[in-house]
């Protein structure tokens, strides 16, 4: 058994710490909120976020950072993206050296274009930092039924050991080196599925789906490939198994708050009705920008980045994608000529 601390009380960090405590691990849970740490502690359930999954008794909530931190065989944190850099300076001072971090956010920090990773190893050096990613919506997750991930990290004692904390009979887990891979897989994927998601709300069907799953993951690939990620990573359950879910889920908040952009309703007010963190959103520019420095095509990145932040009708953004130049479907699919 192992003692973990897990940061954030969300719908994901609410899922994997049933999980964990489920797996026979004493599990203390933190919130910045204490009205959210109330409401565990009494109710034992997360009713906006993940209602009718149920907390174990033993589990611990509470709003002390520095106890849930302290003495932990592994810490998970599950904050959302744009709060983890936060989050992490905040925690520095309770980290041992060498004590387990693995971040199950997605997203890359818009100013700095830097994974969540390597957000958390610039605040806390002394962290071993891990990743954990894959298509694994927390309301399938909490509610149990079969889900696969992959354990990332620099080391394979660190990936195997957290494979045998995490992994159980509804659980698959997988380990891989490739945590650039599989944290570019994770946010990049989120603005793909704003463009599937406008998709829907414009009322195309599933050949536009299709389409936008398959060239979606072909710009994720050929931008991670180009920072230095492996091809395998993004044809695996990290990249294109993590985007089919994001794209076609009725769970996944990124399809959804672009499903509602398609039908007309601005950013803010989609973001505003979803009511959780859109990750797409605070990704798309990063993404837009890391294309430009690694001079590499994402057309549909593009287009989305129009879409949120420029005015631009989602009807023009699919014309003008389906217009674009002709070429080959892949450049590396030559005729002998």
């Amino acid at each position: 058994m192992a003692n973990v601390g897990v940061l954030g009380a969300g719908s994901w960090g609410t899922a994997l710490s049933v999980l964990l405590s489920d797996n026979g691990h004493q599990v203390t849970v933190w919130s910045i909120d204490k009205d959210e740490v109330k409401m565990l502690d009494e109710k034992r359930e997360h009713l906006q976020k993940l209602p009718g999954v149920k907390l174990p008794q033993d589990m611990v909530i509470t709003n002390d950072m520095e106890m849930t931190i302290r003495d932990k065989d592994f810490l998970v944190l599950a904050v959302p993206s744009i709060y983890t850099r936060s989050t992490a300076r905040n925690m520095r001072p309770y980290v041992a050296e060498g004590q387990i971090i693995v971040d199950v956010a997605k997203g890359i920090e818009e100013s700095t274009l830097k994974t969540l990773s390597g957000q958390i190893e610039e605040e806390i050096p002394q962290a071993d930092v891990a990743v954990l990613s894959g298509p694994s919506h927390a309301e399938e997750v909490g509610r149990k039924l079969p889900t696969t991930c992959v354990i990332g990290a620099k080391t394979r004692k660190t990936a195997e050991y957290l494979q045998s904390m995490f992994i159980s009979k509804v659980f698959r887990v997988y380990t891989s080196p490739d945590i650039l891979g599989i944290e570019l897989g994770g946010s990049l994927k989120n603005v793909i599925a704003l463009a599937a998601g406008i998709a829907d709300g414009l009322g195309y069907g599933d050949n536009t789906k299709a389409a936008l799953i398959t060239r979606g993951i072909a710009e994720i690939a050929r931008l991670g490939v180009k920072m230095g990620g492996k091809i395998e990573t993004f044809t695996g359950l990290t990249g294109i198994g993590d985007l089919i879910v994001t794209c076609a889920s009725v769970h996944s908040r990124n399809r959804k708050a672009g499903y509602l952009m398609g039908q007309g309703k601005s950013m803010q007010e989609a973001m505003d009705e979803v009511k959780m963190v859109v990750e797409g959103v605070y990704s798309a520019k990063a993404a837009a920008r890391l294309a430009e420095k690694y001079d590499v095509s994402m057309p549909i990145v593009v287009e989305v980045n129009k879409v949120l932040f420029e005015g631009k009708s989602p009807a023009e953004a699919v014309d003008d994608l389906m217009m674009r130049e002709s070429r080959s479907e892949n450049m590396a699919l030559m005729w002998d000529e």
